[in-house]
């Protein structure tokens, strides 16, 4: 079976006295469909850079990173093939740019990015995977990890 591995991120920011998540609605995708940035770990590169290189070409931003939250582990097929991916998500402190400056050469990957309320990601993000990475920002965050 063929194996993928690919890297994302939860970017946090405080704003207005909340908590914000950054989220992608993937083209192709009806509204309302939210996902995580992520993308391909490029040959040579660490999975926390692919995170944070995602993070800036789906959403314009650019981030810190915090900690590794964990791994999705899925199976799916594409032409037939059956393919095993990993995916490492890391918690991701906000730093600068605009949510809306998704860059030219990504928009036919994006279709949309906003900040989302953190508490309710979980509930608001469309995979399970990613819902699962959302509650563990919530609990690192609450445990004392702050952005």
């Amino acid at each position: 079976m063929k194996r993928e591995f690919s890297a994302g991120a939860v970017v946090v920011r405080s704003m207005a006295g909340r908590q914000w998540l950054a989220a992608v609605r993937p083209g192709g995708k009806p509204e309302g469909v939210w996902a995580l940035p992520k993308g391909l770990i490029d040959e040579g590169e660490r999975a926390q850079e692919t995170a944070l290189r995602e993070v800036t070409e789906e959403t314009g931003v650019e981030g810190e990173p915090v900690a590794k939250l964990g791994d999705v582990r899925y199976v799916y097929t594409w032409d037939g093939e059956r393919i095993f991916k990993i995916v490492s998500f890391f918690l991701v402190r906000y730093r600068h740019g605009r949510i809306d400056d998704v860059p030219p050469a990504h928009r036919h990957e994006v279709a949309e990015a906003r900040w989302l309320p953190l508490e309710e990601a979980p509930r608001l993000l469309a995979y399970k995977g990613e819902k699962e990475m959302a509650e563990k920002a919530l609990m690192m965050l609450a445990a004392g990890g702050s952005t």
